[in-house]
């Protein structure tokens, strides 16, 4: 049998833990939340994008290829990459994902849908090493030369996106 004052000390431990946790839920989720609040407003429709001047190219962010074939999300994004182009919006599409192994390919995948759905090779750019949206953005400011961009992914990931891209002085 433990002594009172042991099960003192170990009830204090135990909320105190259970108080940290539940602080750090709740800084999660005012992050998130004041992160959607600073970009929601940057969020735009294909025809918006069409109408917009002087963007340096749609920025189209990996999401994994199963062998030669982009997966669903990523298809999705691809065929919104290639609409807006379509539309206008840009002349360049830059392509940017995981090609850190010779056996794992996403910028070629995606190049290939793109000229398979009639965009021509000459308005693709790849960044074969877009292994996070960090350095996705990173590249597209420093390697590629863009100010000012369209992101191409799932809204979910879009906030976040657009809050790095900011922090980086991309307009997105």
């Amino acid at each position: 049998m433990l002594k009172p004052s042991t099960k003192k000390k170990i009830i204090r431990v135990l909320i105190t833990i259970t108080s940290l946790g539940l602080l750090g839920v709740v800084a999660v989720f005012s992050i998130n939340a004041y992160i959607k609040s600073v970009t929601r407003k940057k969020i735009i429709s294909l025809e918006q994008a069409s109408n917009l001047d002087d963007i340096d190219c749609i920025l189209v962010l990996g999401a994994g290829v199963r062998g030669d074939r982009p997966t669903h999300m990523l298809e999705d994004r691809l065929n919104y990459g290639i609409a807006l182009y379509e539309n206008g919006a840009s002349d360049r599409i830059l392509m940017s994902g995981d090609h850190g192994q010779k056996h794992y390919d996403e910028v070629n995948v995606m190049k290939d849908y793109a000229v398979n759905e009639g965009i021509s090779s000459s308005a693709v750019f790849m960044d074969h090493a877009g292994f996070s949206t960090y350095e996705s953005l990173y590249r597209a400011r420093d390697i590629f030369q863009a100010k000012k961009i369209i992101i191409v992914t799932q809204e979910y990931h879009l906030y976040r996106s657009l809050y790095v891209a900011e922090k980086l002085g991309l307009e997105a």
